[in-house]
């Protein structure tokens, strides 16, 4: 092998060209060629190994160069050796070196090395510097037919176009390269070409597709066994905007943890501390933002990296004020910040004023705080669409300020119809739902305008406005593909050995490891799947909730400023009411909620004295939740029907519990706009009835064979044929459908929440997979109705995923119940069904004939009708 081929192969297959460098130097090799072999050995400690080896190694190979006689090689050893001296955090002795390895060279390997010295400059910001490089070095490595290192140079001039803001220009650049790339045997940059097309989707405001190529240039560079941190670092990016704070930390951490096993370089470890910082803050631990702030500061500020060192200070000043620690000094701390990163032509530049005029609000400063939010208002009309909404909330704190409501609400409207465009990209739900935090802020804000106007309709409007938003369409269903059958059929494998385990007392370690990763490859395949463009329907109207609602109320729920309001929907009229404060109505809700599971699995389970006494508790309880919770609008409800439209994190309250609610038809919908669109699905022709019996119930679903007598024309699944897939067919687009089988609901991931069949766990991933859900569905398992509210007001559950997917009604517990308890309940309400009547009436009926005893009226509140079929 000629010893030149080594050099293209170490960005191309990296341990082939360490041996080869190695096998080349023990053969007693010439100056020149040895120069090459230990140029080859640095770049790959360098980039894969120990730094301080890797310097070792390029000062070798300079003097080797320099012996050899050759201005070219020595020109390319030194342009090696002044990248990995900036990579140690010497930037301004790295320069050096680079500017005397330009001067040093001639033609072809001149335009090589102004790539290098380029490279670096983009590393610390130096973005124009960058750039005027790059345009002496492309036409020179064009002309000389030069692909591999024209598309190198390709590359970095996108990556410092989007640094810079130029998406459009990046794109170009990513396209040409990869065009070169694919006419090249170079596996490694070839991966490289896919992780920036990838960053340029993000930039693009396309998470799907960039999480898409990260994904595939992790496993492209995991099959060269080459560590990507860079790779990771965007990644932290794409999962934050998609709401996914706490995974992007846990990715940052672990790359840096990583890094320093292996002595990586100092410069990109700065780069994964910004990263964690950032993620930390999006995270809610602002504490654990400053740390990791303070250190990216000093790293990049010891390397000269003016850009880093901005945007660390800007993590810095934002984690200082989501501790409360604000001041005059900082205010004009974050101004200088923003004026640098303005210079530096950061998108986080918005970012930056807005922080420094919402500092300013707080302390009063009125025109200071004019001045900043008019700087970050001028980024509502330009640039990515987080940014934009960001300029859109900046121009609604000026009208506010200024008293302008108009201005107020056309901003907030503006802001969140960006966030529309931004979240109809994503094609999961789970995004959908997530990255609705970006325009909390923007809801609240008109819903507290509309407050202080006394306007109840018009909070109605902005409640409903961001408001269950994930579940207005159907998320885009993944690809039929090999490898999601294959990680889904090992996934409920591994996950049924692990609870039979831990059942056993005998946790299974490796098992559970194995569970995790199936899962974190499943979800990663919906995260990447894209929409499939469809909108989100009519905008809410509240004349036609009134029309539709005829006798029947609806009470939307809202907090604002830790308050709660009652709006009460009904009669023709919005009417609002003000009851109790949030923090203590959750308080009161965590006792309810522990007072039923006590009684479904404690005294009154074993008929004890005790059960009487409990009961009365949890009554006393549940009137106390009721006044925090409705307070004077309760006199308001009429005799008709109702539906309680609840924000996120009240859908696990217990309504039927509540005495004013009691003996009611009672329904529960996400929004006012789903119970709409509910009521408007028209239910299946020629469908039937599917009864399915999933094992290890301890009554052995007792209710279903009761059931299967009075459908004496349903599908009945049970006994080993109700598995995953069989009960996925048979439900699919059916009337109704009930479910006896044991839930788990997975707070730490709901769209793992699942139902156990026959042949292991029925999640709610595979629940999207429907083509339409069953019109109709009763779940009488545990917690089988409880959804995790997520991002401003969104839903993620087993319930959550039916909605959307054309299911009208359900019937289902948000607390644990005890199976036995619960079949005469089931019986009864399917009584109330083949009678004609609707989920909730049949509910109500239900509840109505079960007996007095504390455990089976406790297992009647247990259980909500969502929807409005």
């Amino acid at each position: 092998m000629d010893p030149l081929d080594l050099l293209p192969m170490v960005f191309a297959r990296p341990s082939e060209a360490l041996a080869g460098a190695r096998a080349l130097l023990a053969a007693s090799p010439s100056a020149y060629d040895a120069s090459i072999a230990h140029q080859v050995t640095g770049i790959w400690e360098r980039d894969f190994g120990d730094l301080t080896v890797a310097v070792g190694h390029l000062r070798r190979a300079r003097s080797l160069a320099r012996r050899s006689g050759s201005a070219g090689r020595e020109a390319d050893a030194l342009a090696a050796l002044g990248v990995a001296v900036v990579y140690t955090g010497r930037t301004a002795g790295g320069l050096r070196v680079l500017d005397a390895a330009v001067a040093r060279g001639e033609g072809l390997t001149a335009a090589r090395v102004l790539f290098r010295r380029g490279r670096v400059l983009w590393v610390l910001g130096r973005h124009r510097e960058a750039l005027d490089d790059l345009r002496r070095a492309v036409p020179v490595l064009r002309e000389a037919g030069d692909t591999i290192w024209t598309a190198r140079a390709l590359t970095l001039r996108g990556l410092v176009h989007l640094a810079s803001g130029s998406t459009d220009q990046a794109d170009r650049d990513f396209v040409a390269a990869e065009r070169l790339w694919d006419r090249t045997h170079q596996d490694h940059d070839r991966a490289v070409a896919v992780w920036n097309r990838g960053g340029a989707a993000f930039r693009s405001g396309d998470l799907p597709t960039a999480l898409r190529h990260m994904d595939e240039a992790a496993r492209r560079f995991e099959a060269l066994g080459t560590p990507a941190f860079g790779l990771s670092i965007d990644r932290c990016d794409v999962l934050m905007a998609a709401g996914l704070a706490e995974e992007a930390l846990q990715e940052a951490d672990g790359a840096t943890a990583h890094l320093e096993r292996m002595r990586g370089q100092s410069t990109t470890r700065a780069e994964l501390l910004l990263a964690a910082a950032k993620a930390a803050i999006a995270a809610g631990d602002p504490d654990t933002a400053v740390t990791r702030a303070w250190a990216a500061i000093r790293l990049f500020a010891s390397q000269r990296r003016e850009w880093g060192e901005a945007h660390a200070r800007l993590v810095l000043f934002r984690s200082r004020v989501a501790t409360g620690r604000i001041s005059g000094r900082l205010v004009r701390d974050i101004a200088a910040v923003a004026t640098r990163l303005s210079e530096l032509r950061s998108p986080d530049t918005v970012q930056a004023s807005l922080l420094a005029g919402r500092v300013a609000l707080t302390l009063g400063w009125a025109a200071d705080a004019d001045a900043h939010l008019a700087a970050a208002a001028l980024g509502r009309h330009r640039g990515p669409a987080l940014a934009r909404a960001d300029g859109w909330l900046a121009q609604a704190l000026r009208a506010m300020a200024a008293g302008r409501a108009r201005g107020v609400l056309h901003a907030c409207r503006r802001g969140l119809d960006v966030l529309d465009e931004h979240r109809m990209v994503l094609g999961a739900s789970e995004l959908r739902a997530r990255a609705t935090a970006q325009g909390a802020e923007l809801a609240a804000l008109a819903q507290q305008m509309s407050l202080a106007a006394g306007d109840a309709r018009g909070m109605l409007v902005w409640s409903e406005r961001w408001r269950a938003t994930a579940l207005a369409v159907p998320p885009t269903r993944p690809p039929d593909d090999h490898g999601l059958l294959r990680d889904t059929t090992a996934f409920r494998e591994i996950a049924g050995r692990a609870e039979a385990a831990r059942s056993q007392g005998a946790p299974a370690p490796a098992l559970e490891r194995e569970q995790r990763r199936l899962e974190r490859a499943i979800r990663a395949r919906a995260l990447r799947t894209g929409s499939a463009g469809t909108a989100g329907g009519r905008p809410f109207d509240p004349r036609v909730l009134l029309d539709r609602l005829g006798d029947a109320r609806l009470v939307e729920i809202a907090g604002i400023g830790g308050d709660i309001h009652v709006l009460v929907c009904g009669g023709g009229r919005v009417r609002r009411f003000r009851a109790g404060r949030a923090a203590q109505a959750a308080a009161e809700i965590d006792h309810v909620r522990a007072g039923l599971r006590r009684l479904a699995y404690g005294a009154a389970r074993r008929g004890g004295d005790g059960a009487e006494e409990r009961f009365r508790l949890l009554a006393t309880g549940a009137h106390r939740l009721q006044d925090m919770l409705l307070g004077p609008a309760l006199r308001h409800l009429g005799d008709g029907p109702v539906v309680m439209v609840p924000p996120g994190r009240l859908h696990g309250v217990p309504w039927p519990a509540l005495p004013g609610l009691r003996d009611r038809v009672l329904g529960v919908s996400p929004s006012a706009g789903a119970w709409l669109r509910a009521g408007d699905l028209p239910p299946p022709r020629e469908a039937g009835v599917v009864l399915v019996r999933g094992p290890g119930l301890s009554t052995g679903g007792a209710e279903v064979p009761l059931l299967a007598r009075r459908y004496p024309e349903a599908a009945v699944l049970e006994d080993g044929t109700a598995t995953v897939s069989a009960v996925l067919k048979a439900i699919d687009g059916s009337l109704l459908a009930h479910i006896a089988a044991h839930g788990t609901f997975r707070a730490d991931s709901p769209m793992f929440s699942s139902l156990r069949m026959d042949d292991g766990q029925l999640t709610v991933h595979d629940v999207e997979r429907l083509s339409r859900a069953p019109y109709r569905i009763v779940l009488p398992s545990c917690d089988s109705g409880v959804m995790e509210p997520v991002g401003a007001d969104e839903l993620l559950g087993l319930a959550a995923a039916l909605l959307p997917l054309g299911t009208a009604g359900i019937v289902a517990s948000v607390v644990p119940v005890d199976d036995a308890a619960a079949v005469p309940l089931m019986v009864s309400l399917h009584e109330g069904l083949r009678a004609g009547l609707g989920m909730a009436e049949a509910l109500r009926d239900a509840r109505r004939a079960l007996p007095p005893d504390p455990l089976s009226q406790a297992t009647g509140w247990s259980f909500s009708a969502i929807g409005a079929a």
